[in-house]
């Protein structure tokens, strides 16, 4: 079995085309399908099925297709990791993080990065944190910034936890402040015009778990927005939302920060990566400023 092989089968499952595979992978269509009879005698098992030019993986192949990821991520990550210079004149990050932090947390430390080892490429991938954490798994990501707990089915990651922060209600500066004394209790949201996060974000389960502990459903006046959105609609004076506290601190003048009373809400931030692979060296010493820059819990 060659990584040549898994490269044009990973590219075949992907495109479901033949052709169209192997002009991805830049190779005649005659060599590619060459390459994959090849693999498929030696794995003793056919790995797609060809019923009148319609492609489909068969029970071989969607086994063999995330351990295929994975195994060409790896062997990628070791190129680079080879190639890189000891001086992190060169090399890349691939880094996750959920959109609250891209906002918060990472402006600042990926700034002083980049001004310390400007010739590593950094590269951000935004998600939830259950998006990141199969990212992670298939090797696409070198470190991600992930909200604790993780999911029950998470793989083998290694975290270390960051920070912990305060949740706190946006409201537009134009509308009347929400709650009392500069603060607003959970309870206080029922029957509030809610602006709610998509499916997948940690900071939609987190108010959607606190209301329910409260006894009541949330009401929603917008929902399905990323963070940026969110924001955008709390401006227009559509609701209020919750949000990470580091998010409230940089949205500018014309959104209100108030408060949660009474101990409110916080989630925990952990640094994650693979515990079988040890992240390539930017990734380490990206992991290293981080772990020196802690931020101030919330």
């Amino acid at each position: 079995m060659h990584f040549q092989q898994l490269t044009y089968f990973v590219a075949v499952a992907e495109t479901r085309h033949f052709t169209r595979a192997a002009e991805a992978v830049h190779v005649s269509q005659p060599s590619l399908s060459q390459q994959i009879r090849a693999l498929e005698a030696e794995l003793g098992a056919d790995l797609f099925s060809r019923a009148r030019g319609n492609i489909t993986l068969t029970d071989a192949g969607e086994a063999l297709l995330p351990l295929a990821r994975r195994i060409l991520a790896d062997a990628e990550t070791a190129r680079h990791e080879v190639q890189e210079l000891v001086s992190l004149r060169s090399g890349r990050v691939r880094l996750g993080a959920t959109p609250s932090l891209c906002t918060g947390l990472l402006p600042d430390l990926l700034r002083a990065f980049h001004d310390r080892h400007p010739g590593v490429r950094l590269l951000l991938e935004e998600g939830g944190s259950h998006d990141l954490v199969r990212q992670l798994a298939r090797g696409a990501l070198d470190l991600a910034l992930v909200v604790l707990p993780l999911p029950a089915a998470s793989p083998a990651l290694t975290t270390v936890e960051l920070l912990r922060e305060d949740l706190v209600v946006v409201s537009a500066a134009t509308e009347p402040p929400p709650g009392r004394d500069g603060s607003i209790r959970i309870a206080d949201l029922e029957g509030a015009p809610l602006v709610m996060f998509r499916h997948g974000y940690n900071l939609r389960e987190l108010t959607l778990a606190a209301c329910r502990a409260e006894g009541f459903e949330p009401t929603f006046t917008v929902e399905g927005g990323e963070m940026d959105a969110v924001l955008g609609f709390v401006r227009a004076g559509l609701g209020i939302a919750v949000v990470p506290s580091m998010v409230a601190a940089r949205a500018g003048h014309d959104l209100r920060r108030t408060a949660l009373a009474g101990g409110g809400l916080r989630r925990t931030i952990a640094l994650a990566h693979r515990s079988d692979v040890d992240p390539p060296r930017a990734a380490r010493e990206l992991q290293r400023m981080l772990l020196e820059q802690r931020p101030v819990s919330g």
